[in-house]
């Protein structure tokens, strides 16, 4: 565990450095600003003003933006030590490839979701400055939601990682990986299956295997609860789920995904070759 937070530390250090990581906390932070200035905070949209029309927004933004920065800085770190011959001197010294390999994974975690969490207590204070009633129940079940999204990205990035030879081939990957998961997102490519003779309840469980698609829902169901902006899948998944397993669902499945792609890579990468 001492090994595991050194180099998690190590890692954060290394992050921190990078210019990526500025231009990632100025696209959130510039986000949150642009979305203050536009005056979100005094609209109404189906009975819902002040933050909660704000924080709706911001998640909305946020699905677009994190998965794709966690996929491209990720999927750069197993393969990339390993094309730059990191593992030869890792294995030189007294540490554990396990240490090094969830190190790297919980250092990445902390310093990809920092920025996300910065901009949601921006908002608070936002909120708090400008009189305005804070709804917490969302702003907590958003930033476990957004977590819960970053964790699952996190983990997919690491398994692309290990499993690729190269570089390029790790960032194809990820674009690929998220291009498929915006396909099926809203049903794009449900469409075809259901023509094809699959029932409604088959499409609608497969796009629900979508961790974008299940956010996305999450995020819509808190203001609008009978999902009517979902049309007919509403009555599948309110009938089959309730609004509260739903959000459950929507908060634990993402992150057992994650920890499950992340210990499959894990489990290749100890029984690869290092160099």
């Amino acid at each position: 565990m001492k090994q595991l937070m050194q180099l998690a530390r190590a890692d954060i250090g290394e992050s921190l450095r990078a210019r990526w990581f500025l231009v990632y906390t100025l696209v959130f932070g510039g986000v949150m600003v642009g979305l203050f200035i536009s005056g979100l905070t005094e609209s109404r949209v189906m009975g819902f003003t002040g933050l909660s029309r704000l924080l709706v927004t911001y998640l909305q933004i946020t699905m677009a933006i994190l998965p794709i920065f966690m996929l491209i800085t990720t999927v750069r770190s197993v393969v990339g030590d390993r094309e730059a011959g990191v593992f030869e001197y890792i294995l030189s010294l007294p540490v554990s490839i396990g240490a090094w390999y969830w190190g790297k994974l919980a250092g990445r975690f902390l310093v990809v979701f920092l920025p996300v969490f910065g901009a949601m207590i921006l908002a608070v204070v936002f909120g708090v400055v400008k009189g305005v009633a804070i709804p917490w129940f969302q702003v907590l079940f958003y930033t476990g939601l957004l977590a819960s999204l970053a964790w699952c990205f996190l983990g997919i990035g690491m398994l692309i990682s290990t499993l690729s030879r190269s570089t390029d081939v790790a960032q194809g990957g990820a674009f690929i990986t998220w291009l498929v998961l915006l396909l099926f997102l809203d049903l794009i490519l449900l469409a075809v299956l259901i023509k094809e003779g699959l029932p409604p309840e088959g499409a609608i469980a497969i796009s629900l295997a979508n961790p974008l698609q299940s956010f996305r829902t999450a995020s819509m169901l808190l203001f609008d609860p009978q999902l009517v902006l979902l049309g007919p899948s509403a009555y599948v998944i309110l009938d089959n789920f309730g609004r509260s397993w739903y959000l459950v669902w929507a908060m634990v499945y993402p992150i057992f995904v994650g920890l499950g792609c992340a210990g499959l890579g894990f489990w290749i990468f100890k029984r690869g070759d290092y160099s």
